[in-house]
């Protein structure tokens, strides 16, 4: 299956010919709301329905955090080299897995990305909301876990199809909330078995792997050296969507101004 294509704006318009009518009858247009923008950099993602989770083995309601204001990466620890007409196997593994060998309720991830970069649906609750995963101890609340299917370990290639659909979805999430993907963030520790004691509030980057929470190898050597990349390309994204917006709406004020 092909990587997601981020969504974007037009760039055509029509400019403005003569003159308007006096500036004090004019309406200024109303600026872009940050939704808007942060809409346009929604990547295609394969529904829990798509994929096929059994409903009959989920046992978990959605629960909600305030907000999302970290993606923690992962990955799933299956064997590299599969073939992506496979992948919803795969996550349907998972699901298993996670939901019934592990006793969760529902599969751990937010979102699971596949070698030739397809984005799966993962937790129950709507991939647009803050729906708490049970992917990091201690801190589910807030954060967005997104897991690579497959293993990472030290000198593995990371597919840039891969690499591609993680930015994306990263930008995404994060610009929801308006969060910027190369700063820092605060979340409160809810366990005590993550590296941080109960209700200690931590600062964490707003993009980091499973092991700077957690004593796990999660999410391998080679995601971890990745995750600078990760945060640039995926702050660039959330500046091209911003500059893009920002373009339409003056677009928008000269034809505004010009048909006045």
């Amino acid at each position: 299956m092909a990587a997601a294509v981020l969504l974007a704006l037009p760039l055509a318009g029509v400019p403005p010919f003569g003159g308007g009518p006096d500036q004090s009858t004019r309406t200024p247009a109303a600026p872009t709301s940050p939704l808007v923008w942060a809409g346009t950099l929604k990547p295609p993602i394969v529904t829990r329905a798509q994929w096929g989770a059994d409903p009959k083995l989920l046992d978990q309601k959605p629960h909600y955090a305030d907000s999302v204001r970290a993606v923690v990466i992962h990955h799933t620890g299956h064997p590299n080299g599969y073939d992506c007409a496979d992948s919803p196997d795969l996550v349907r593994e998972v699901y298993q897995a996670h939901a019934v060998n592990k006793a969760w309720g529902d599969i751990g991830y937010n979102f699971l990305v596949d070698t030739c970069g397809t984005i799966f649906e993962g937790r129950l609750g709507g991939a647009d909301r803050a729906v708490i995963g049970a992917h990091t101890v201690g801190l589910n609340t807030g954060t967005t876990g997104i897991a690579a299917i497959g293993t990472f370990t030290a000198g593995t290639p990371v597919p840039e199809p891969m690499r591609r659909s993680i930015e994306k979805l990263i930008a995404w999430k994060l610009a929801l909330t308006q969060a910027d993907p190369v700063a820092n963030t605060h979340l409160l520790s809810r366990n005590s078995d993550s590296r941080f004691a109960k209700d200690t509030t931590v600062t964490m980057p707003a993009v980091f792997g499973h092991i700077d929470a957690y004593e796990t190898n999660c999410p391998g050597d080679a995601l971890m050296k990745l995750l600078p990349a990760l945060r640039k390309g995926a702050a660039r994204l959330q500046g091209d969507a911003k500059l893009l917006a920002h373009e339409k709406d003056q677009r928008t004020r000269r034809q505004a101004d010009g048909a006045g």
